[in-house]
Formats: C-alpha cells, structure tokens, sequence
C-alpha cells in the first residue's frame, strides 16, 4: 500500500475504529451530571470536550478538507453550560466521526501536500490530518481520565475490538 494512502486510512481508523470506541466506553458509564462535571471553572467537562472535538473535527477535516462550509464557533463549545443530554452529545461526536472518515477515505493521496486555509491558518492536508489525529487523541485521553475519578473503575478496553492492526513484536 502507498504510504500517503497507509497514512489517510490509518488516521480515519485511528479516529473511528480506536478513539471513538473508547469514548463510548466512557460516556456509558457516567451519568449526564458526571458528564458535566468540572473540576474547577477553569477546566473542561467531559461534555465540553465532546463539543470541542466535534468542532474540531468538523472545522478541520469535513471542512478543511472537505469542502463544507465552516461555521464553526468554537469558544461556544467551551462555554456551554446547559447539560446537553449524553445521548445528544455521542450521537453528535458519532455522526461527525463518520462523516470526517467518509471524507478522509475519498481523500486523493496526491493532495496530502497541497495547502489550506484552516481555522486562519495555511497548512497541508497531511498537517490537518495530523493535527486533528492528534488532538482528537489528546482529548480522549482526558475523557479517560475524568471518567476514571467519576467512576474509580477500570473501563476495560482490552475487549474493545478496535480494528487497529496491532504490531506482532
């Protein structure tokens, strides 16, 4: 396999396959008031981080990447505090997780290094797919975290089966 094609593929899997799978995980066993809590005012709930990837998402990949219009509001995502109900907020994260690997796995390989203006920057295809691979993954694992000091449970991902092909060493 091409290795700009092993790069779009892995990075849509990566997003839909591994990341979302185990957010799901987590939402399930919190309640929609664990979702919401925060620390302090000065962090992120769960519920926000939800919105805040969802945004991103949209804003960088079905965008960015494919062609939609951007209207995103991304400091609303940060603000919102009327307790979206769980449900609503993973079938949003979902429908956009679907929708950016839709655009991901028609994406030509041959434009992985022609430029874009996203969120008013100019950077590559292959920069907002990293970008949006890594920040995605950043904010799963804080998901993971809070959901942990709600819950002090394992969430037992081993039994996830997430697609990933796994190194045999």
């Amino acid at each position: 396999m091409e290795v700009s094609k092993a790069f779009i593929d892995g990075s849509a899997s990566f997003l839909a396959k591994d990341f979302l799978p185990k957010i799901e995980r987590c939402i399930e066993r919190l309640t929609d008031e664990e979702i919401w809590w925060r620390p302090n005012e000065e962090s992120n709930s769960i519920g926000n981080l939800l919105l805040h990837l969802s945004g991103n998402l949209r804003q960088w990949i079905i965008c960015g990447l494919g062609g939609q219009l951007d209207q995103r509001q991304r400091q609303q995502e940060f603000d919102e505090r009327s307790h979206i109900p769980k449900d609503k907020l993973i079938a949003k994260l979902k429908e956009t997780v679907l929708e950016a690997e839709a655009v991901l796995l028609k994406l030509d390989p041959d434009i992985l290094l022609e430029k874009r203006a996203i969120q008013g920057k100019e950077v590559t295809a292959m920069y907002a797919i990293y970008h949006v691979v890594e920040h995605f993954a950043m904010h799963t694992g804080q998901i993971i975290t809070l959901t942990k000091l709600n819950t002090g449970k394992d969430l037992a991902f081993y039994d996830l089966s997430t697609g990933i092909p796994r190194p045999r060493w």
